[in-house]
């Protein structure tokens, strides 16, 4: 999302473009099972990106989303970019990764890593503002901002907002961002006691609720549309800690685009895409959530005013034809 989807406009442009993962997805994939990634992988990954580096100083400009070598000092990634011209992509407060880790050795030795690569960097390309603001305190010397985006060529609004008797709360991400689900253990249980719905959860893998029912569905880029956009209600819980108020809100954007009403905690870019009240709602306790909730199951106008005032908010400054040109522009820009 913060890349591959802008290829085509970018070529379009005149722009060459060549990609180099560090993880495959078979490898993600397997991580997502056993938790863990293989010895072998890890250093095959490691040894391409290597490789890749030192191809760097061939292009007019090199793209790095987050950092190149994840865990490794940042004077080998100095190094071998210091013939380069990059600029940095944050969707996340990878900075966090280091600074506030658990152990006292690699706050120790790498707090200040992310820090010395954004200060390096020609441009960086912050997801939301607050990785903006940390970057800036980093010394960067040129920073945008640039949210996370859906293609509205892929997401169309939804049509119908029936008061049918089962409705569908949807929640789409990832094995390690189901906690934040859980969350919501106790409200949606005390909600199923007097409404009738169903919480669809994408892409967690396997995970209980006591009182809720649940389907579950695993993600695929083909279909996240058509899983999200015949649902009723998105839902995005987080908890108040400084790597969530680095995330980008990119679920309720997609919620959103399909029109859908949604229900957030006002953490972190969630605050910024949801105004309260009128293209959605922000709850921060147990009971708002229970409350807003409560008035979006009770109400099949208020879900169709919400959602299509989402929709229109996606349309205005969360859509990739709106931010192809200044993603372009700056690309532009970086290599003159």
């Amino acid at each position: 999302m913060r890349l591959l989807q802008y290829i085509p406009y970018l070529r379009e442009a005149g722009i060459h473009v060549d990609i180099s993962a560090l993880f495959s997805n078979t490898m993600l994939k397997r991580r997502y099972i056993t938790r863990n990634y293989r010895l072998q992988d890890l250093l095959g990954s490691y040894w391409r990106r290597f490789r890749s580096l030192l191809q760097a100083k061939n292009y007019d400009l090199v793209l790095i989303e987050k950092e190149a070598l994840p865990w490794l000092p940042n004077w080998i990634e100095s190094f071998l970019l210091r013939k380069s011209r990059y600029l940095l992509d944050f969707d996340d407060a990878q900075f966090h990764r280091y600074d506030d880790h658990y152990s006292s050795l690699i706050r120790f030795f790498y707090s200040t890593k992310i820090d010395r690569f954004i200060a390096q960097s020609h441009l960086i390309i912050a997801g939301n503002k607050y990785i903006s603001a940390r970057c800036q305190s980093a010394s960067a010397r040129c920073i945008e901002i640039i949210p996370t985006v859906v293609d509205l060529d892929r997401y169309m609004p939804k049509q119908i907002y029936s008061d049918q008797k089962v409705l569908r709360i949807v929640w789409i991400g990832t094995p390690e961002t189901v906690k934040f689900l859980n969350f919501l253990a106790g409200p949606l249980a005390e909600l199923a006691k007097r409404y009738s719905f169903t919480l669809r959860v994408i892409g967690a893998g396997n995970m209980i609720m006591p009182g809720v029912p649940i389907e579950l569905l695993p993600w695929n880029a083909d279909t996240e549309y058509s899983m999200i956009s015949n649902c009723d209600i998105g839902i995005m819980p987080l908890t108040d800690t400084p790597w969530e108020r680095g995330k980008c809100a990119y679920k309720l954007i997609q919620y959103m685009a399909c029109a859908i009403p949604v229900v957030a905690s006002p953490v972190g870019a969630n605050s910024d895409v949801v105004i309260d009240g009128e293209n959605g709602f922000l709850a921060t306790s147990e009971g708002d959530w229970v409350k807003k909730l409560e008035q979006l199951l009770d109400n099949a106008e208020l879900r169709q005013r919400l959602g299509a005032a989402g929709r229109m908010r996606v349309e205005s400054n969360y859509c990739l034809q709106k931010t192809a040109s200044k993603l372009i522009n700056l690309i532009t820009k970086a290599t003159i």
